[in-house]
């Protein structure tokens, strides 16, 4: 969903709109609101994930007797090895990098920029560049792009 850990965890029923699909994100990135896309899977794990708590308004919960203040980093770095252990995934993951992940597939999908800047919340476009990488898939579309924009010119040489 593009959030940053801090922004997740202070998510609360009151910021899923299911009618406009949307995450409305209170005191993000910058110290700013904004909403993002809610798909429907994310939807229902949300769902899922909140039937075995039922808080009155947080999302992620604290555990114990902190169950009436958001879940803490360390609550969601242990969730996220709970995971990975259950999916059988030997990598290192952070939410970090799950983050960076997210950014990226969504470029090698198609999605511009500026789009990906509003999404994650960044202030600049060099602050979003640099959650990107050169994957192969973008290589590859890359060079199709130029090769179709070099294959429209008229040139008026021949190779000798």
């Amino acid at each position: 969903m593009g959030l940053r850990l801090s922004e997740g965890l202070n998510l609360t029923i009151h910021d899923i709109d299911s009618k406009t699909m949307q995450l409305h994100i209170r005191d993000g990135k910058g110290g700013k609101d904004r909403l993002v896309p809610l798909p429907q899977r994310t939807l229902l794990a949300l769902r899922s994930h909140w039937k075995t708590h039922r808080h009155n308004t947080l999302i992620f919960p604290g555990s114990g007797k902190n169950n009436n203040v958001p879940m803490d980093r360390g609550g969601v770095q242990k969730a996220l090895k709970k995971v990975l252990q259950d999916c059988k995934i030997n990598k290192l993951i952070s939410p970090h990098s799950l983050r960076h992940c997210f950014a990226t597939h969504l470029l090698e999908q198609g999605l511009d920029l500026r789009s990906l800047q509003i999404l994650l919340g960044h202030g600049s476009l060099n602050t979003t560049a640099k959650y990107t990488q050169l994957t192969p898939i973008k290589q590859n579309n890359a060079a199709a792009a130029i090769n179709q924009l070099a294959n429209h010119l008229n040139l008026q040489w021949s190779l000798q």
